[in-house]
């Protein structure tokens, strides 16, 4: 009887462990949530742009036909850098993380503007 207690006790304690594991990976995910609020042009997709883009598609190489080097030629082009990076092609070095995507998807949803 008392071993048939303690396995008991051993597996409520495991479960009650197992559970908050749980419980703190999922607050941990909450404080991780990709923030699309302030998706501004000057502030957020252009130094993505700078930083992931602009060395192979800039108005001296411009790789494929595509140049963002500016807001004029990436307003033209967003479809494009959209389509890539979602298919992962692009850039060269690794796509894109879902996040970033998310931050340019968003931009041009809210009218691509230049602010």
């Amino acid at each position: 009887m008392m071993q048939k207690t303690f396995f008991t006790l051993a597996a409520l304690l495991f479960a009650i462990i197992a559970f908050n594991s749980c419980k703190n990976n999922k607050y941990e995910a909450f404080n991780s949530i990709c923030d699309t609020t302030n998706t501004k042009f000057s502030a957020v997709i252009n130094p993505i742009l700078t930083n992931k883009c602009l060395a192979c598609h800039n108005n001296t190489t411009m790789n494929g036909g595509i140049n963002l080097e500016g807001y004029d030629n990436v307003k033209a082009n967003y479809d494009a850098v959209l389509n890539s990076t979602r298919a992962g092609r692009m850039p060269k070095d690794g796509p894109l993380d879902s996040c970033t995507i998310s931050k340019i998807q968003t931009w041009v949803n809210r009218g691509a503007n230049n602010n």
